[in-house]
């Protein structure tokens, strides 16, 4: 692969994923890009590239980018988002919700599904709580090839052993041969769809909580204050965004600020907590 076809892919991915890819990211895309070469019939990543300029073959731009797309997942993964899901953010979806009795979730980049599963149980054992309640949570990310594997709620032996306590294993799979597969209970709770965060996602209306962890880190910095800017609008009034530990919105954008009390948690930037936490620092 020369220099200029190089220079292609990382254009083509960071149009149309966000994915930004240094130069010492080459080997990398040689040896997650060999394997779509090899299944679509191409000599290599040369007639690759050059599919692409003709942009006549969406199922491969498609492998392209599902290919490049990192889904490192696993369950209650970092455990303390999940403590503040549970300790912190449901008591306060309940209190500022209680009118309408409903409070909805998205998960932003939700690879095979363990977050937003793991959001589905931890509201399960709510149980009472939540009586009377319409709680919906929404799991999307760029790839359809994910999204269709997330929806099945099939795991292997070393992915509900990443995270997942016994006991909810127990209470909540069931063994189908080498695998576990999660109870239809905790499958319905949650809507999968594909979707592109560089889109517009408007049309998917305001969240109380919205989880977008462990993605920003692949943008740039315009990608990331654009997405940013586009959540904090996603938010209903009292909403919060949870990102990885590795992100942050200081130097990124004015839309959201952090939380002082919480690591990992942001809301609007307009919203009358943001209002008090800001009195609250000045006085």
């Amino acid at each position: 692969m020369t220099e200029h076809e190089f220079d292609h892919l990382r254009a083509f991915l960071k149009a149309r994923s966000g994915l930004a890819l240094g130069p010492e990211k080459r080997y990398l895309v040689e040896s997650r890009l060999a394997p779509v070469c090899q299944r679509h019939g191409l000599q290599g990543l040369a007639e690759l590239v050059s599919c692409l300029r003709r942009a006549g073959d969406p199922a491969l731009e498609s492998a392209v980018i599902e290919a490049m797309t990192t889904n490192e997942t696993f369950f209650f993964r970092d455990r303390a988002p999940f403590e503040l899901f549970r300790d912190v953010l449901l008591p306060r979806c309940l209190a500022r919700r209680d009118g309408s009795r409903r409070i909805r979730i998205w998960c932003a980049a939700a690879s095979t599904g363990q977050e937003p599963y793991s959001l589905a149980m931890l509201l399960h054992e709510a149980g009472p709580l939540l009586s009377g309640w319409s709680v919906e949570i929404l799991a999307t990310d760029i790839s359809a090839e994910v999204v269709e594997r997330a929806r099945s709620g099939l795991y292997t032996q070393f992915e509900v052993q990443r995270g997942l306590p016994v006991r909810l294993l127990l209470k909540y799979f069931t063994q189908v041969g080498k695998n576990w597969q999660l109870s239809p209970a905790i499958r319905s709770a949650v809507k999968f769809r594909p979707l592109n965060l560089l889109r517009n996602f408007a049309e998917l209306g305001a969240f109380d909580v919205i989880f977008c962890r462990n993605v920003l880190i692949y943008f740039d910095t315009p990608t990331k204050t654009e997405v940013l800017r586009r959540l904090a609008r996603s938010l209903n009034p009292g909403g919060a965004v949870l990102l990885g530990a590795a992100e942050t919105v200081i130097g990124l954008s004015d839309a959201l600020v952090p939380d002082p009390e919480h690591r990992g948690l942001y809301v609007a930037a307009s919203s009358e907590r943001a209002r008090g936490l800001r009195v609250s620092a000045a006085g």
